[in-house]
């Protein structure tokens, strides 16, 4: 029963993209919903290890199960900041989307998040301890917004960058509670005047709560150019 339940998660979450296709051309729009580039559910994957095609750049990465579904899993120490990269060395026209699970330990609180183009990239981050969502490049803040994270449950992010004319990019993330509506419209953003950098998506997380963080189902899809 409860590898038929996982299986039908995992069934879901592919549907959310199938949904998007679907609402995007009923909403005629000129280009359809993003085609992935790269995807993992680790459901393939060899438990207590790091997948291959994985590149962690500190911190103890390793896929672990439980009822029937595996995922990506941080330990819940050392308490500092650890990621990890995958997919394909992108610029911009691409996003990144992951579901991210954590614990609060009394007032202690986990900061996880997802990024592109590598480790001079962005990163859109979640901050229970401020009750913020974050859009960060080299560790300042570009844009916040309030967001109310809600322990023992998984989070969705989604964070993508396109070009929108010559000389100018833009940045965009969302984050909400899996079982909630995806927010319809983004709720941080930045421009910028310069191409973002090449490199690998990646997720993050800093285990201040003492507890472990897990990841699944990460996706890096192609997104149109262009303003919109």
């Amino acid at each position: 029963m409860k590898r038929r339940n996982t299986i039908i998660r995992k069934i879901g979450w592919a549907a959310w993209l199938a949904v998007a296709t679907a609402a995007a051309v009923l909403a005629g729009e000129a280009t359809p919903a993003p085609k992935p580039l790269y995807q993992n559910d680790f459901e393939q994957a060899v438990v207590g290890k790091l997948p291959d095609d994985f590149m962690a750049l500190n911190g103890e990465f390793a896929v672990k199960e439980e009822g029937g579904n595996k995922f990506l899993e941080l330990p819940g120490s050392p308490l500092d900041t650890f990621s990890v990269q995958f997919g394909p060395a992108e610029t911009a026209g691409v996003a990144v989307s992951a579901r991210v699970f954590g614990t609060a330990k009394g007032r202690r609180y986990p900061t996880f998040g997802v990024g592109l183009n590598g480790v001079s990239g962005y990163t859109l981050r979640v901050a229970p301890g401020r009750k913020a969502v974050e859009l960060v490049k080299d560790d300042e803040v570009l844009a916040s917004v309030p967001f109310a994270w809600k322990p023992g449950t998984w989070t969705l992010l989604r964070l993508q960058s396109r070009k929108v004319k010559d000389g100018e990019w833009q940045m965009q993330g969302k984050a909400w509670t899996q079982g909630a509506a995806e927010p319809a419209q983004w709720q941080v953003g930045c421009e910028a005047k310069t191409e973002p950098p090449e490199g690998r998506a990646s997720v993050l997380g800093s285990p201040f709560s003492g507890t472990p963080i897990r990841f699944d189902d990460l996706t890096v899809s192609r997104v149109a150019q262009g303003a919109q």
